[in-house]
């Protein structure tokens, strides 16, 4: 359908593709991967019409539509929501007016029989035609399906998109570039908005309504889900596999391995021909052997391996200062903005150590906890910060506030202090900021080198407690895997808002989850909080009905009402119960190891003083025994404390 030839782009002497060269055919749906600044984005450009290339050219069949969704852009501010998204209809309406002005026309004529009434009734019939082959009678119903998929409620259609957030306003672009329906769609970085819920909405959309699809995105499972065909961008080359990113990833490293074999092999017999050429290269006895070995090697077709980018940062967060047990303990915090209540009554507590996502819906006041935590903005009930927290702050917006006309360099030497200063060309090469890559203004980064260059920032100062907000926005494959092991390693707390569910994965073991006012904490891991999700929505549908069920379902007034059956109650109790015994299972277990924490504590304590009584000087080793025995105390107190107000909470329902 479209076809790339020979393709080459060269920026400032420096090549990005070099003769590249595929077909994207009808129905693909291709992941578009690469390392950032490999070019992808640079190729959704060309292949939108938007971006020349330095040689070559993308051929693209007449009639064939191409819907390009771009990391940034800008909307009018003049229109609400729903009418920003009727523009795409706006060729249907003004059909519908032509064929309703024809279908008038036909009905006041009488001349049936002149050339004039059959161009118009051909007319009529072409529009009616074409009415039908866009298959949009109830675009309101689909424009209405589409943004609440993508988040929105009812009550935004009304609302006019200035009031919106940059990321809600890439909400009302994606909308618009679905509806339209074109035969490829390009999308880049479409997730960097969303949240978990609609990210799975618009997997569904892409796999079941959406034609040709060429994705540009660094969220794993997105891809997985999505895409069935990988094209990898790799200094300036291209390798298409026809499989999703995941088994790309086994096959690509399982041909780099048989090259290298092979490699090796051809190498070795290379050497030991040389070898026997100069050995009896004088004997006149082996001139022959000799001669033959030389056409031999001349033969020799030489393997190439293909090359890779092997460059990666280099990241690990200082050692973390010792904090309280619990660097953060949330009492009956709520934030609203005039009558808006974002959410009201969060309790928990954070303890050290402890690695936590924040999820749900945009909107429903994850970044906004997170700001009542930085002291940013005021809010009601108690938040209260441990001993000695020291927070490390990534926002969501933190790469965008950097200032563009300052150098690499110049931007990391403005915070530095110290003895840090004469170490930021080490550090920037760490984060292959190294070389003339140091002395680039920021605004001509990628959204993924100012993401790395503004997680520099955050690295200059040892922290206990790691807020990250979004910070895998923009960032490449292999980066983000290197930023989540570092937080895996990292000995502080962690709060990270997110909605990569394969970054999340492995890595935090409690969720909160931010929707309807509240927050709910879900033990678990990002996975195991999706399934009881679905399963507690799959609950919700068997106890609620739509209205025409229920209609269809109601008893006539001539029929006895029928009894209730109450298996269902049944099942769902049971349900409920054995939750809520799994629950319980888990509270008393941690009790149970904080009370043998404590007793092991009190035994190494009474071991101590027994060799203390006996002549031994090991006061310090006393003193900290016993400031271990205080912190599992705490602990044991604060498992107790969650056991009892579950007990209490489930003999209360």
């Amino acid at each position: 359908m479209i076809s790339v030839n020979n393709l080459s782009v060269e920026f400032s002497s420096q090549l990005l593709f070099d003769n590249i060269n595929y077909v994207i055919n009808p129905k693909d749906k291709i992941a578009l991967v690469g390392k950032n600044g490999a070019g992808k984005s640079t190729m959704l450009k060309i292949i939108a019409g938007l971006q020349k290339p330095t040689g070559g050219n993308v051929v693209v069949p007449d009639g064939v539509t191409v819907g390009y969704l771009p990391q940034q852009m800008v909307l009018e501010d003049t229109l609400t929501v729903a009418e920003e998204v009727r523009k795409v209809f706006s060729h249907v309406r003004q059909m519908h007016r032509d064929l309703d002005a024809l279908s008038e026309e036909a009905s006041e004529r009488t001349d049936y029989e002149s050339a004039e009434y059959q161009k118009l009734i051909e007319r009529i019939s072409s529009l009616t035609d074409m009415l039908a082959m866009e298959g949009t009678e109830n675009y309101e119903a689909e424009m209405e399906k589409t943004l609440i998929g993508l988040g929105f409620e009812r009550s935004d259609f009304g609302r006019p998109t200035a009031e919106f957030s940059g990321g809600w306003r890439m909400r009302i672009e994606l909308a618009k570039l679905l509806l339209r329906r074109p035969d490829v769609l390009l999308l880049d970085e479409p997730t960097n908005h969303l949240d978990i819920e609609s990210i799975q909405w618009l997997e569904g959309f892409l796999v079941s309504k959406a034609k040709a699809v060429v994705l540009v995105s660094h969220d794993r499972a997105f891809l997985d889900n999505v895409t069935s065909r990988t094209i990898e961008i790799n200094l300036g080359k291209i390798y298409d596999y026809a499989v999703n990113y995941s088994k790309f990833v086994v096959l690509r490293d399982e041909r780099i391995e048989q090259q290298m074999r092979a490699y090796r092999n051809q190498q070795k017999q290379i050497a030991d021909t040389e070898e026997f050429i100069e050995r009896f290269r004088y004997k006149a006895t082996k001139s022959v052997q000799v001669q033959s070995r030389i056409k031999q090697l001349a033969k020799i077709e030489r393997i190439e391996v293909d090359e890779i980018d092997n460059s990666r940062i280099n990241l690990r967060f200082p050692p973390a200062p010792r904090s309280g047990d619990f660097p953060l303990i949330v009492e009956g915090v709520g934030k609203a903005y005039g009558d808006h209540q974002v959410f009201d009554g969060a309790t928990f507590t954070l303890k050290r150590g402890e690695k936590v996502a924040f999820v749900g819906k945009n909107g429903q006041g994850k970044s906004t906890l997170v700001k009542c935590i930085m002291g940013e903005i005021p809010f009601t009930g108690s938040l209260r910060l441990g001993h000695n927290v020291k927070i490390g702050y990534f926002a969501q917006n933190q790469a965008q506030m950097l200032d563009g006309e300052y150098t690499v360099f110049d931007t990391i030497d403005r915070v530095a202090v110290g003895d840090i200063r004469t170490k930021i060309r080490d550090i920037l090469g760490a984060f292959m900021f190294g070389g003339e890559a140091s002395d680039k203004k920021v605004k001509v980064l990628s959204g993924g080198e100012k993401t790395r260059l503004a997680m520099i920032k955050l690295l200059l100062e040892p922290v206990n407690l790691l807020i990250l907000d979004e910070p895998t926005n923009h960032l490449d494959m292999r980066t983000k895997d290197i930023l989540k092991q570092a937080i895996a390693d990292f000995d502080g707390t962690v709060i990270v808002v997110s909605h990569d569910r394969e970054f999340l994965d492995g890595l935090v073991e409690k969720v909160y989850e931010f929707g309807g006012g509240e927050v709910k904490e879900c033990l678990g891991g990002i996975y195991e909080f999706l399934e009881k999700k679905r399963m507690a929505s799959l609950a919700e549908l068997e106890l609620s009905k739509s209205p025409a069920a229920e209609a269809k379902s109601a008893p006539s007034k001539a029929q006895p009402t029928p009894a209730p059956d109450s298996r269902t109650e049944r099942k769902l109790s049971y349900a409920e119960q054995r939750e809520r015994e799994k629950t319980l299972r888990k509270a008393t277990k941690r009790v149970e190891e904080a009370e043998a924490a404590v007793g092991a504590r009190e035994e190494a304590i009474n071991a101590i003083e027994a060799r203390i009584s006996s002549g031994e000087a090991i006061y310090d080793e006393h003193a900290a025994a016993i400031k271990e025995l205080e912190n599992a105390m705490s602990v044991w107190e604060m498992a107790q404390m969650e056991l009892d107000q579950l007990k209490e909470q489930y003999s209360q329902s």
